[in-house]
């Protein structure tokens, strides 16, 4: 294998640099003693003990961990079926299910906030269900959650060997006994990898979340969002840095389940 050229290395580490130079940004500052402004005034870690002694912080932390967890587990479940269905059963609107599948994945993340929004008030006016809230952020979530798993746990199925099921069912093992002995012990990194992509973007969603939220369901986004509409002190910056941690954590986990699912 040659080596790049050194023009696109430095192309490479210029990109590089742009897309990570803001989280840097607001990562270091997180540790300014600097109140207000940008100078750098000293080291300090004050401003991460500050937030353990905020409340409203640690409501929104609270919130924000329920709805990734419920609604992760939530959809992981059903994504897991649909993707397992397409994966391995042919039926007429198999074709149409699979191209839909997308549209929650491509269409904007505003447009679909509307709709939901939309949605969520027509059955509130219709039927008195639904008031904004926790529950309908949780709807909310699993909506564009669902397709996200359902890819990753059909392009595991993919890869699959069909003669090892085959092998089951010739030894004797009936269909349920394929699934949970043969099927889903290979599938499970698939699995796992969609649940966890799944909770990573519950947990920095902003914009689904700020249309169908209510009182008392504000997340770390949504309360990031208010305290930066007054002006962007510390705190924010140690807020903002804990949840690029928890994203980069669940996006390395997810990573290392992918390539568990590559070598296997």
């Amino acid at each position: 294998m040659r080596r790049p050229p050194m023009t696109l290395g430095l192309i490479a580490a210029l990109l590089y640099i742009f897309l990570y130079a803001p989280i840097v940004v607001v990562v270091v500052y997180s540790f300014n003693a600097a109140r207000f402004g940008a100078g750098w005034t000293g080291f300090t870690t004050q401003w991460y003990s500050e937030l353990l002694r905020n409340r409203a912080a640690l409501e929104a932390a609270e919130n924000t961990l329920i709805l990734a967890i419920v609604s992760s587990v939530i959809a992981t479940i059903l994504g897991t079926m649909l993707g397992y269905g397409l994966g391995r059963f042919i039926f007429p609107a198999r074709k149409l299910i699979e191209r839909l599948l997308y549209v929650p994945v491509f269409i904007p993340d505003i447009i679909l906030a509307v709709a939901l929004l939309l949605f969520f008030s027509l059955l509130r006016n219709w039927l008195g269900i639904f008031q904004l809230g926790m529950t309908t952020m949780v709807l909310a979530h699993v909506t564009f959650q669902i397709p996200f798993v359902a890819i990753v746990v059909r392009a595991r199925l993919a890869g699959l060997d069909p003669s090892l099921e085959e092998a089951a069912r010739d030894l004797g093992a009936s269909g349920w006994r394929t699934f949970r002995h043969v099927t889903l012990p290979l599938m499970l990194p698939g699995v796992l990898a969609g649940g966890m992509l799944a909770f990573t973007l519950s947990l920095d969603d902003f914009v689904v979340s700020f249309f169908t939220s209510g009182p008392g369901s504000t997340t770390l986004p949504i309360l990031i969002y208010s305290a930066v509409k007054r002006g962007i002190t510390p705190d924010i910056n140690a807020l903002s840095t804990l949840i690029v941690l928890a994203s980069v954590l669940g996006t390395i986990a997810v990573t290392l389940l992918r390539g568990k699912n590559s070598q296997q």
